[in-house]
């Protein structure tokens, strides 16, 4: 027999990649939400939500949407939280469990906490899972399977909200982790904002160069760098959203490659290979441990 569903209705704000993944997984799951609503501000994306069938309910206006609602996630960019929270928050019901999916987690905080109405419970979360397409189209309900949710709840938080989030994001495939806002903030940066900066980096230096070099760039390119195309052909607004709102872990974590990798370059120009052999090696544990892992 089914588990019954630990929401009777769940607004999603926001049917991109991560917002249509849960609407699918809960849709095919049937446990997760009794009754799913998808609200977006583009009309394009309300009509592919229809059309795909993801959704029991698709509204226009986030406000109606999130009406008795026991549970809203909000998958837009994280800079536009501020703004969709001021939109809904008089419309969320008592009891309701407000989280999200957001790659920052101490802007969230900082955005949603004064604008929450008393008994709303805010639980962060951020499923550590993606791929280089957005939108309605972009996701599958496999998207969270195997992959790491990290919840993070603030002091004080509502233990059984809190156990609620973690089972949606379990239901979802999810391996779970609890951590506070900075700590995670500074673990994304190094993980997932920085390789990002890096790719974006990469690409405009490529896009930079000569018109003849960029054309041979481009035709020869190996492995390593269309990897780094990959990770460089992410959303723009929801990038440029992370770098703004994670500045100061970011800048930290950039500091500290800039220096590594000047280390680096020192020791190819006085051919020191001891230190490049080092720095392989431990490229070689690091790959090695993810795919025990089963993170690669």
């Amino acid at each position: 027999m089914a588990e019954e569903p630990l929401f009777q209705r769940l607004c999603i704000v926001g049917p991109g990649l991560v917002g249509s993944s849960i609407l699918r997984v809960a849709k095919e799951r049937g446990d997760i939400a009794a009754t799913l609503v998808a609200t977006a501000r583009s009309e394009h994306t309300l009509e592919r939500v229809r059309a795909l069938g993801i959704a029991d309910v698709v509204e226009a206006d986030a406000a109606k949407a999130v009406q008795g609602c026991d549970a809203v996630i909000l998958c837009v960019p994280v800079g536009a939280y501020a703004g969709v929270m001021a939109h809904i928050a008089p419309h969320l019901a008592q009891g309701c469990i407000l989280s999200d999916v957001g790659s920052t987690k101490g802007s969230v905080l900082r955005d949603l906490t004064p604008l929450l109405p008393e008994g709303v419970h805010l639980i962060p979360a951020h499923p550590m899972a993606g791929t280089e397409h957005s939108g309605p189209d972009a996701g599958f309900a496999e998207l969270f399977k195997g992959r790491w949710c990290i919840v993070t709840p603030p002091p004080g938080a509502d233990p059984a909200a809190v156990e609620k989030v973690r089972a949606l994001w379990e239901r979802a495939g999810s391996m779970i982790e609890t951590m506070d806002a900075v700590t995670h903030d500074k673990v994304v940066a190094i993980v997932s904002h920085l390789p990002h900066l890096i790719a974006f980096t990469i690409c405009g230096t490529a896009d930079d160069l000569a018109q003849e070099t960029r054309e041979a760039v481009l035709r020869f390119a190996a492995s390593g760098f269309r990897d780094f195309t990959r990770i460089a052909a992410s959303d723009v607004d929801m990038w440029r959203d992370i770098f703004l709102n994670n500045r100061e872990a970011v800048l930290e974590m950039l500091a500290r490659l800039t220096e590594d990798a000047q280390a680096f370059g020192r020791a190819i120009r006085w051919g020191e290979a001891g230190f490049i052999e080092d720095r392989i090696r431990r490229g070689r544990k690091i790959r090695r441990s993810l795919i025990e892992l089963k993170q690669a």
